[in-house]
């Protein structure tokens, strides 16, 4: 009997561009264990992420094609991963069953309704950015995050979805618990399982008893009225998936490019000088920094052949995005130095193919609209604290700081 020799992901996610390095240094696809033991197949380059994802014959539904949901129940250190695929969204489905739900939420997030919320955002950020600079007066450090990266997304996508204000901070509790992969203990899983029926529960009864023009009331009425198209546990699932890929991600993504140009002056400078966009400052931090850096799990439906690793039938696959994303192989041997001079725009970090990220559109117009405002309106903001002292958040699936603190004054 061949035993696999798994490496064991750092569930705190505390050094992602050297654990892709060790990871690469293993193979094209490599036998990983996630937190709590869970195996899986990890591919650490760009084109062999990319040959899976676009592969019909790799699925995102365990219930269907991972050998070892049956097993779940009985490894308690594997209830974390439950909360990921046992729920039934497009995130989880695969063939007629995820093109039925993703056809449910795509129109909400259409480039030309992600247009008319312009005006919207650009509302949001002058207000956060004057709070930001009431609470950073006379040099006082302000958590960055926290007082904008943060509160800009989670408004929006509360709006869009009609989260009345009581019950946006249980959901965004939530969701970061989501995300956090430090923990695999089953108290901490059930705890997450719990609140998404209660808290995502109390918003699909709120909007039942006072229905307005958001996502939420469209799809309830989705769901009275036509039941074969979404079920109950559809709804409260995909409403998960919405909260948290809705705001989390731009969270993620609004905060490391900021990062990425305080420390990197010579790249602000460039910025400041016309020399860069600001397009080309967000897709760098999409593909050096990823918001996601690793999404669970899909699953290999026959066996497979990639790179020369063969996977097993109904075994499980990470998503490497971050790993993608440095790869020298495709981005040359510096692919792990951000340089938005570069131009990379065919990055995976929204996904390719049926699964690509329906919320695309709107993380990049909040990112445009937040980025360029909080630079020009405190050019002389840095970081208050050495750039190693910042806090990586616990979880190898997100990617983005718990805390940025910086000084809004020179």
């Amino acid at each position: 009997m061949t035993v696999t020799v798994r490496t064991a992901l750092d569930p705190f996610g505390s050094d992602l561009v050297a654990e892709a390095a060790r990871l690469r240094a293993l193979g094209p696809v490599v036998p990983v264990a996630l937190p709590g033991g869970i195996p899986a197949w990890a591919p650490t380059g760009y084109d062999a992420l990319r040959e899976l994802i676009l592969d019909p014959r790799v699925s995102k539904d365990a219930r269907l094609h991972w050998r070892l949901w049956p097993e779940v129940d009985r490894h308690p250190s594997w209830h974390w991963m439950a909360n990921w695929v046992g729920v039934v969204n497009m995130l989880s489905t695969y063939g007629a069953d995820h093109t039925r739900l993703r056809k449910l939420v795509a129109p909400s997030f259409t480039r030309r309704r992600t247009e008319a919320m312009r005006p919207r955002v650009a509302a949001l950020t002058a207000e956060l950015l004057a709070a930001l600079e009431t609470e950073g007066a006379g040099g006082r450090t302000v958590d960055l995050r926290s007082g904008f990266a943060h509160p800009l997304p989670m408004r929006m996508i509360c709006e869009l979805l009609g989260v009345p204000e009581e019950l946006r901070p249980g959901a965004a509790r939530l969701i970061a618990d989501v995300m956090d992969t430090s923990d695999p203990g089953p108290e901490f899983a059930a705890s997450v399982h719990e609140r998404i029926g209660t808290v995502l529960g109390a918003l699909i009864e709120h909007r039942r008893a006072h229905p307005g023009d958001d996502i939420t009331t469209e799809l309830i009425r989705v769901r009275d009225e036509d039941g074969d198209r979404l079920s109950d546990e559809e709804l409260l699932h995909t409403l998960l998936l919405v909260v948290g890929a809705g705001f989390e991600t731009t969270v993620n993504l609004i905060g490391n490019a900021a990062v990425a140009l305080l420390t990197g002056p010579e790249q602000l400078a460039a910025v400041r000088a016309g020399a860069v966009g600001w397009e080309a400052v967000v897709e760098e931090t999409l593909r050096v920094y990823p918001s996601i850096a690793a999404l669970p799990l899909r699953f290999a439906v026959t066996e497979l052949t990639v790179g020369g690793v063969t996977i097993p039938a109904g075994d499980a696959i990470i998503t490497t995005y971050a790993a993608a994303g440095l790869d020298p192989a495709h981005y040359g041997p510096d692919a792990a130095v951000f340089d938005a001079a570069r131009a990379a725009e065919d990055h995976l970090a929204f996904g390719i193919g049926v699964h690509r990220c329906v919320g695309a559109p709107l993380a990049r117009l909040e990112a445009l609209t937040a980025l360029p405002a909080l630079f020009s309106r405190f050019p002389a903001m840095r970081l208050a604290v050495p750039a190693g002292e910042l806090r990586h958040v616990p979880s190898f699936i997100a990617h983005g700081w718990q805390e940025i603190p910086v000084r809004l004054e020179g």
